[in-house]
């Protein structure tokens, strides 16, 4: 085919190839060819067999999408646009490679979600990112309900500095609040945090409270000074095989932390109270899921034993990017030049984004009931070795191929690490909520829990430090003979 071009092309600008010729595509090529930009698009490619060979808009459709890195050629562009918006993250990994293949930048247009709700337009164009690869999407928010929540009070955010913690702030602060009170104990993170908030929203109080959850008297100072009337608990112990190292530390912070905490929420009034938990607390196999298991089974209890403040938790899977998470590490490995480690071709895990993650938890709070546990929709779980690939395909490598680049290793399973990891505990059923995205764990028998009992059966071991006894203890507090001791 010869390509001719569109009479009145601009030579200052880039040419682009489109991959995608259905609304998206069209919609785009449309305003980047009407609009200012310094793009022009000058050729489509659609796997629709009905569109070879014709045109779309006065360009022609060169090829399949095989056909990339031939199209390209022939239409001498200088840049690619994805814009298949129902595209999986296999086909998005093929066709990173493609155009790695081809030299050429790409960038990618927002998913089925984004297009449902509104027009797509340029400005949503972006590079692709590792979620992509995974092929999930980012969820909508409707900020009406949290606004109404939020808007004109008092927030308190434990691990403000951490990952979820800082994103939270962020998402919080664009709801209004009259105050944001930054609760942890790493200053260069908090102190980073509170300047940028202080640039996006500078008439928004955010005062720093440097202090370790674990330290009751610390809190109590807190309580005479302020009164938050909502609290996102998202400080803890994270990190599976450190925990294991030092399960001691698991209980002072994750256990006795959250006691803390909601002895901290009743005295200030506070009128709700989230827990943010982890997939890991289902069937715990590690230090860290079992002292979060407790955690979820605190709160629980003090929402049960009434008063004026609503205690809930949220329960979902990995975020990623956040610090600690393989897609960091993976790529940190892949700027070295050195293997990817993945513990065992067979491992998977529960994947969603941190914006993701943060709205729902935002949702979770305007929705929740007293003594609620949330469990986020988190959408199939992903192959760590996929992923491993997937991030080596945006690298530039070709995994499919041999062209493994920097390689991937197989490192076995770690302390506490297990295969494949569940929402939902054995006996908890699903129900649900307003939103299709935020489901309830019901429980199929009500588990006895004693709040001062397991406080006493863990501190007791932990302040001796004795290890064994620790896990010992934690076994008989989850009456799970199963969790090594």
């Amino acid at each position: 085919m010869t390509l001719t071009g569109r009479d009145g092309e601009r030579s200052d600008r880039r040419r682009l190839l489109v991959v995608g010729a259905g609304e998206a595509g069209r919609s785009l090529a449309r305003e980047i060819r009407d609009g200012a930009f310094a793009l022009e698009p000058v050729a489509f490619i659609d796997d629709d067999p009905d569109l070879l060979g014709g045109h779309v808009l006065g360009l022609p459709i060169l090829g399949g999408l095989e056909d990339l890195v031939a199209a390209a050629a022939l239409a001498r562009a200088e840049e690619i646009l994805i814009a298949i918006p129902s595209a999986t993250g296999p086909v998005i990994r093929r066709l990173v490679l493609l155009c790695r293949r081809a030299g050429l930048p790409f960038r990618i247009a927002p998913g089925i979600r984004a297009i449902i709700e509104g027009d797509v337009h340029f400005a949503q164009v972006r590079e692709v990112a590792p979620e992509d690869l995974l092929g999930r999407e980012t969820v909508s928010f409707r900020a009406g309900d949290a606004r109404a929540l939020i808007h004109g009070r008092s927030v308190m955010i434990t691990g403000a500095g951490g990952t979820i913690g800082a994103e939270l702030c962020r998402r919080v602060g664009e709801l209004e609040p009259r105050e944001l009170l930054l609760l942890g104990r790493g200053e260069n993170s908090l102190h980073k945090i509170s300047q940028e908030l202080a640039s996006r929203f500078p008439h928004l109080r955010t005062p720093v409270l440097i202090a370790d959850v674990r330290d009751q008297e610390r809190l109590d100072v807190f309580a005479t000074r302020h009164r938050p009337e909502l609290v996102f608990h998202a400080a803890a112990h994270k990190h599976v095989p450190l925990m294991e190292e030092n399960p001691e530390e698991a209980v002072f912070v994750n256990v006795r932390g959250t006691a803390n905490l909601i002895r901290f929420a009743r005295r200030v009034g506070a009128e709700r109270f989230v827990l943010i938990s982890t997939d890991k607390a289902v069937a715990p196999a590690s230090v860290m899921g079992a002292t979060k298991r407790v955690a979820e089974m605190l709160v629980a209890a003090a929402g049960r034993a009434g008063g004026r403040t609503r205690f809930m938790t949220v329960r979902f899977g990995n975020v990623l990017g956040s610090r600690g998470s393989v897609v960091p590490l993976f790529q940190a490995c892949i700027r070295r030049g050195v293997p990817l480690p993945v513990t065992d071709d067979r491992m998977t895990r529960y994947f969603m984004t941190v914006k993701e993650a943060v709205l729902l938890v935002i949702e979770t709070m305007v929705i929740g009931e007293n003594a609620a546990t949330y469990i986020l929709e988190m959408g199939d779980p992903v192959s760590i070795m996929d992923l491993a690939r997937n991030m080596l395909a945006l690298a530039g490598y070709d995994p499919e191929n041999g062209d493994l680049g920097p390689g991937i290793v197989s490192t076995g399973l770690r302390p506490g690490e297990k295969l494949h990891e569940a929402l939902v505990d054995t006996d908890e059923r699903l129900g649900a909520s307003r939103n299709p995205l935020i489901n309830r764990a019901l429980s199929l028998r009500e588990r006895a829990c004693d709040p001062d009992g397991i406080l006493a059966t863990l501190l007791e071991p932990a302040r001796r430090g004795e290890m064994s006894g620790v896990r010992a203890a934690l076994a008989q507090v989850l009456g799970s003979p199963e969790f090594p001791s």
